[in-house]
């Protein structure tokens, strides 16, 4: 059998080309605990009853839970839940703030968690030896080049070590967190 190029059109064995799926995330997960403390914040301002707080309380139910949030901050989270600018906020929305909110607080958590194994003399800061003695305990075989270029990486203020800052951002750019 012999195959000859021609001009016809030639169909494809794929078939349609699927559009590129978006990364998703796997949305957190709240225990019910915590899903109980959300909703008794959010009924500490419902004072009416009425299933939705005022967006000028929002700052005050989140402190309520323990987070500090910025007014950039604030102002950002109002204009993901309040499209239509009723000046209201239901507790689904606050819920789904609250719940992206304590996943990125846990994550913080388990980064400094880990900034604490390297910084196993308490410094506050991660040194070259710091560095060297987990690649050590971890067996990867890394050359002082390579760790060092690690340290430089990270270290935005030039003292040649990570504080957790520095450590923080570095885990954010890499995505490990």
């Amino acid at each position: 059998m012999v195959f000859r190029a021609t001009s016809a059109k030639r169909p494809s064995l794929q078939g349609p080309v699927p559009p590129p799926r978006k990364k998703t995330t796997p949305k957190p997960e709240l225990t019910e605990e915590q899903k109980q403390e959300i909703r008794e914040a959010f009924e500490l301002f419902d004072t009416d009853g009425s299933g939705h707080i005022d967006v000028k309380e929002l700052k005050v139910a989140m402190r309520a839970l323990g987070f500090e949030p910025k007014k950039e901050e604030i102002k950002k989270m109002i204009g993901e839940v309040d499209k239509d600018g009723t000046g209201k906020i239901s507790f689904a929305d606050f819920l789904s703030v609250m719940t992206q909110k304590m996943a990125e607080k846990d994550s913080k958590e388990e980064i400094l968690k880990a900034f604490r194994l390297f910084d196993d003399d308490e410094t506050g800061r991660i040194s070259f030896k710091n560095l060297k003695r987990v690649a050590k305990e971890l067996g990867e075989n890394l050359t002082d080049e390579e760790l060092q270029e690690m340290i430089d990486e990270a270290d935005r203020d030039g003292d040649g070590e990570v504080n957790q800052q520095e450590f923080l951002r570095i885990m954010k750019k890499t995505c490990l967190y």
